[in-house]
């Protein structure tokens, strides 16, 4: 899809923005390397979760906004921080006492508690490789320990020890006066215990590239390059957009502070820092932050067993600088808006698709699939049908549309599936029906014999004006939302649910008279 360039220099929408920014400030610099690099970092610590995706997909969403501004080669670096140290065993992981023994040890040096891998650091990265590998993502992945023992740091690892006492200022400030007296930016890997050491260093050799520290009452030498040393992950980070010569990073807003320094520390070892973009953080239902140690929030696997990653990449292309709420219920609404956004494309002009999110989704070339019903409307047809397969469930569909091919609708099959496993997980345990009081007994039974006037094939906001028509005349004329949330408490055994002429015209009117009689009584 080629767009002009007024329209592309124009746009608010957040990829194009930052990526004309990208280009204006650091011409000069990507195009002398003749590429643009954007990092994302994983730290391998717990399981991978949806803000690591988050990071690679909405990096990904600039890229190809990139590639709309400037004829270029463009990379993404996922890097895992693998080479730290374990510091503390994460809630959500089998045999603890594995990762117990082994505490302080790069994440590579751990044992895997699953079993499955040599490593817990390889058996975490394996994880999100296979999720960013089904997503078809374009990236290069780096492991801090395969880098680090290579000998790929070693250039900028003997520059962070000539800048030594440089990086140190930069540092110090932000410690407390205990800190100061042992801070140094090289962490040793002990050579006995293979634990990553934060120790005293106290004496530096800058010609020898070494460095002497001391751990209790014994004093160690040690080179500061091969993997000998890993560095404190604010210098860490500086020195890999050195190294790496990255031109852009996403990081969360709580790293702003740490990316200051980093910035700083980059400069002082020769280079021009990246640009940024500090990102809201992801919430769990409690508003509590999403931890990848402590599990919390709906995993990466849980989103992509109710619905399809597309989604998930809508929900990340919202509002990235807006705190956002991530756990089982933010996903029917997630789909419906997917949904939603792919009927308006194909009517919108250029500058409109541009600030819809499935441009962004599918660069440029979204499914032209019309949706036929909501994914809250299939939800509310999996429970009242008692459907447990999908054939059940097409049967209802087939029978509001008649001339439907299950193999030209393959968005809304794979939606059937999904509204089936949602409903059996999510929403049927949390399913609380009650009885109808008087009043609202009397307006249902009121409903259900209007409905009996109405005929199979009706329009469904001509439905809708029956239903609004029942609870003005019923009581409810200054109050229509205490009507409604009646009918899903009743119903649906929710407080809220579909639209009432929308979903009786896909159930059935029949059926939903059966289906009302059948809470009344």
């Amino acid at each position: 899809m080629v767009i002009d360039k007024p329209i592309i220099q124009a746009t608010n929408s957040w990829p194009f923005v930052e990526a004309r920014k990208l280009v204006k400030e650091r011409q000069k610099i990507f195009e002398k390397k003749g590429k643009i690099t954007l990092q994302t970092g994983y730290g391998p610590s717990g399981l991978p979760h949806i803000g690591t995706f988050a990071e690679v997909a909405r990096t990904t969403m600039m890229v190809n906004a990139i590639k709309q501004i400037i004829d270029i080669p463009t990379e993404i670096i996922t890097f895992s921080d693998d080479m730290d140290g374990l510091r503390k065993i994460p809630d959500n992981i089998p045999n603890k006492e594995i990762l117990e023994k082994n505490l302080h040890k790069p994440l590579t040096s751990v044992p895997d508690p699953f079993k499955k891998y040599k490593s817990f650091g390889e058996h975490n990265n394996e994880m999100l490789k296979k999720f960013l590998d089904e997503f078809k993502f374009n990236y290069t992945f780096k492991s801090s320990t395969d880098t680090y023992k290579k000998g790929l740091f070693n250039e900028a690892l003997l520059l962070v020890l000539e800048k030594y006492e440089q990086i140190k200022e930069i540092i110090l400030p932000t410690l407390g006066k205990e800190r100061q007296k042992t801070y140094s930016p090289f962490l040793p890997v002990c050579a006995e215990t293979g634990k990553v050491l934060e120790v005293q260093v106290i004496e530096i050799k800058k010609k020898e590239g070494k460095i002497i520290y001391q751990d209790g009452s014994k004093k160690t030498e040690t080179e500061v390059i091969n993997g000998k040393c890993k560095l404190q992950w604010k210098v860490d980070w500086a020195m890999r957009w050195y190294a790496f010569d990255v031109d852009y990073e996403m990081y969360g807003k709580d790293l702003i502070e740490s990316a200051i320094l980093s910035s700083k520390i980059c400069q002082t070892l020769g280079k021009k820092s990246p640009n940024g973009f500090p990102y809201e953080m992801f919430l769990d239902e409690k508003g509590e932050k999403i931890s990848k140690s402590k599990g919390n929030g709906i995993t990466i696997e849980q989103w992509l067993k109710y619905a399809s990653h597309e989604s998930l990449s809508l929900y990340m292309y919202q509002n990235p600088r807006r705190a956002k709420k991530l756990y089982a219920d933010v996903v029917p609404k997630a789909v419906d808006e997917y949904l939603t956004c792919i009927d308006k494309f194909s009517g919108e002009d250029d500058s409109q698709k541009l600030l819809n999110p499935v441009w962004h989704i599918h660069n440029g070339n979204p499914p032209k699939e019309k949706s036929i019903m909501p994914f809250s409307v299939l939800l509310n047809l999996v429970g009242t049908s008692n459907a447990t397969d999908k054939d059940v469930l097409w049967k209802f569909i087939k029978k509001n549309k008649k001339d439907i091919k299950v193999s030209e609708y393959p968005i809304l099959d794979s939606l059937v599936g999904y509204a089936l496993k949602y409903f059996e997980d999510i929403v049927k345990p949390n399913k609380k029906y009650r009885k109808p009081n008087d009043k609202e007994r009397k307006a249902l039974e009121d409903l259900v014999k209007r409905l009996k006037d109405c005929k199979e094939q009706m329009d469904p906001e001509a439905i809708q004006t029956i239903v609004y028509s029942v609870g003005k005349d019923n009581g409810y004329k200054e109050n229509l939302r205490e009507w409604f949330k009646a009918i899903y408490e009743i119903i649906f055994g929710d407080q809220d649910g579909p639209r009432m002429g929308f979903f009786i015209s896909f159930f059935g009117i029949k059926e939903s008279i059966e289906l009302i009689n059948k809470y009344i009584k």
